[in-house]
């Protein structure tokens, strides 16, 4: 029997944007479609409008994964990773080509996949497993070290529809993970726990690939796809654009795709309607001089600016970036309001065009290739907008602190600390 536990081929998913068809139609509506059919010109008009209206969020993906292998699966957002794991746990199917898996499949798509809201936490523990074919003494076996696992002891007989976001979150994927299916399909959702939680999903993740299960994990956390899996495939506009050992397709990923002039323009079709009435015009990198960059200088203070037009005013507006290394490590986060006075005189922004702007200071920054990801959020109320790709840069360490020694230091910073020697 072949080792190939999931085998893609010429794999392909449409989608049509729209209402779609109503049931009920008019005499005029016949009188139009019977008149556009005997128009050629006017049918010539309609098939293109029908094309206009098809979009392919999977465009010929073929791949193979060997039983016991831990898949990453990377790409930003809208190229396809999540249609791509919705396919192969059968949630939805192909519109051409094939996928073919052997083995019970057990899948954590987003929050609560596969619970029944009107169940309690107990029930849905048994119809999960019983949709993944275990008997009920199976089931049992592992029913207290799931419930441990989640933390949801003293709800477990409450309907789910009344846990929170982060309780859903602790049963889905203990109920996931514990229940053994022969491959395991994790979406990301790590993301909605707190960090003690994501730290014991981690280790849980890495129990399940020592054990010998297949594993395919997307996340957007290069650290935790380095750490976890073995091989990676990358996502482009719905094509497969590159497979091969996680380090040489993290390397891939994290170097592909960003602006690398110093500055970063958002075109309207970037920007998700649901970012509204927020909307990114320009992120920018400035020397001392003011000039627009895309190598620092170690050694001298630099600055980012963010422009962004408001439609109407926010309330609680918070707009920022995360510093990361090519490995997709964080180096820090920083906000415009962090200062409590700042967030206090801007506690509503009127509508309007703004610059953030803050300064990178001299001597922070090692020599090497980083990330910016820019962030405009109101704290525990929305998300406006997330580009986690917005501008690559490099930093210079000429005449940094230590640079007389040739041997690279190790790290994303390289400050210059306040020694004093004395002699005792």
């Amino acid at each position: 029997m072949s080792d190939i536990v999931i085998r893609v081929e010429n794999l392909g998913k449409r989608y049509r944007i729209g209402t779609g068809s109503n049931s009920y139609r008019t005499l005029r509506d016949g009188i139009v479609d019977a008149f556009t059919r005997l128009t050629p010109h006017r049918a010539d008009l309609a098939t293109r409008a029908e094309a206009a209206n098809l979009i392919w969020a999977l465009k010929d993906i073929s791949f193979e994964v060997p039983r016991g292998k831990v898949l990453g699966i990377v790409g930003r957002n809208g190229a396809g990773k999540s249609t791509l794991l919705k396919i192969l746990s059968r949630v939805t199917e192909p519109t051409t080509g094939q996928a073919e898996i052997r083995g019970r499949v057990g899948s954590l798509l987003e929050v609560g996949t596969g619970f029944h809201p009107e169940l309690t936490g107990r029930e849905n523990i048994y119809l999960n497993g019983a949709i993944l074919g275990m008997k009920r003494n199976e089931i049992e076996r592992k029913y207290t070290e799931i419930v441990e696992f989640s933390e949801v002891e003293q709800f477990i007989d409450t309907p789910v529809k009344r846990y929170s976001s982060g309780m859903y979150l602790r049963l889905a994927f203990a109920v996931a993970a514990h229940l053994e299916p022969e491959i395991l399909v994790v979406d990301e959702v790590l993301a909605v726990g707190d960090a003690e939680f994501q730290r014991k999903c981690m280790g849980k993740m890495s129990d399940v690939a020592q054990a010998g299960r297949t594993v395919l994990f997307v996340s957007h956390n290069m650290s935790a796809i380095l750490r976890l899996t073995e091989e990676t495939i990358v996502l482009d506009k719905g094509r497969l654009v590159y497979q091969a050992a996680t380090p040489q397709a993290v390397d891939y990923y994290m170097a592909a795709g960003f602006s690398g002039a110093g500055e970063r323009l958002w075109q309207p079709e970037e920007i998700p309607a649901s970012a509204a009435p927020f909307r990114p015009l320009a992120l920018r990198l400035r020397d001392p001089r003011g000039q627009v960059v895309d190598t620092l200088r170690s050694t001298e203070t630099s600055s980012i600016e963010l422009e962004y037009e408001l439609a109407q005013p926010i309330t609680g507006l918070r707009v920022g970036v995360y510093l990361l290394t090519m490995r997709g490590e964080y180096v820090f986060t920083s906000f415009d309001t962090d200062d409590a006075q700042q967030f206090e005189r801007l506690g509503s922004r009127a509508a309007g065009r703004y610059r953030s702007r803050a300064e990178i200071p001299a001597n922070l920054l090692n020599e090497g290739r980083y990330v910016l990801a820019v962030n405009a959020s109101a704290f525990r109320i929305k998300r406006y907008f997330w580009d986690d790709h917005a501008l690559a840069f490099s930093v210079d360490a000429t005449g940094a602190p230590g640079k007389h020694w040739p041997e690279p230091r190790l790290g994303p910073i390289r400050p210059a600390l306040n020694w004093t020697i004395e002699k005792l």
